[in-house]
């Protein structure tokens, strides 16, 4: 009797994570992207002081605005965005990422993936799918009420920050999130 209560549990896991992934089916358009992105930054940079003199020393910078992430023992995570390079969008992406453990909740934040090396730049833009933490060591940042960017040393070649998140879910890691090239 306990073995089918999880099992219909966890059946009931698998469906919350595959409405979350149909929600999230419909692939927006590079216009619809462009205008997310361009909001997204903006709210970065009134939100985290220097983020602007950080940006504009980046080699790239992916932005990935309104990502959906939710679980209830399996979760998983989505989200489409642009790479730009000198402020202009060289590509377009989507965040893919799921999970198995204890987990519940729901919500929606805003991913910036900025590369500082060249080298990391080239090999994410050759990638089909990278993968944060394996393709390269993604630095999640957290920044405090009396701290800015412009008062942080960066020695790591790619920088992360998560921000503006609404909802209810512990954690902010893109660790394990793999990232594809989208065809727009």
């Amino acid at each position: 009797m306990k073995q089918a209560r999880i099992k219909i549990f966890l059946v009931v896991c698998v469906f919350a994570v595959i409405g979350i992934f149909s929600i999230s089916s419909y692939a927006a358009t590079a216009n619809e992207i462009d205008a997310r992105v361009n909001a997204s930054l903006d709210r970065f940079v009134k939100e985290v002081k220097g983020a602007q003199e950080f940006l504009d020393a980046a080699k790239g910078v992916l932005i990935i605005p309104k990502v959906i992430e939710g679980g209830l023992v399996v979760g998983a995570e989505y989200g489409e965005g642009a790479l730009r390079i000198s402020g202009k969008t060289v590509g377009y992406y989507n965040i893919i990422a799921g999970s198995f453990g204890y987990q519940i909740g729901g919500q929606e934040k805003d991913i910036i993936i900025v590369f500082m090396s060249d080298k990391v730049l080239k090999k994410f833009r050759n990638s089909k799918n990278w993968k944060a933490g394996v393709d390269a060591k993604v630095t999640v940042i957290n920044v405090g009420a009396d701290e800015s960017l412009s008062t942080m040393k960066f020695k790591q070649p790619v920088v992360g920050f998560v921000f503006s998140q609404k909802g209810l879910m512990a954690g902010a890691t893109i660790e394990g999130s793999k990232f594809t090239k989208l065809k727009k």
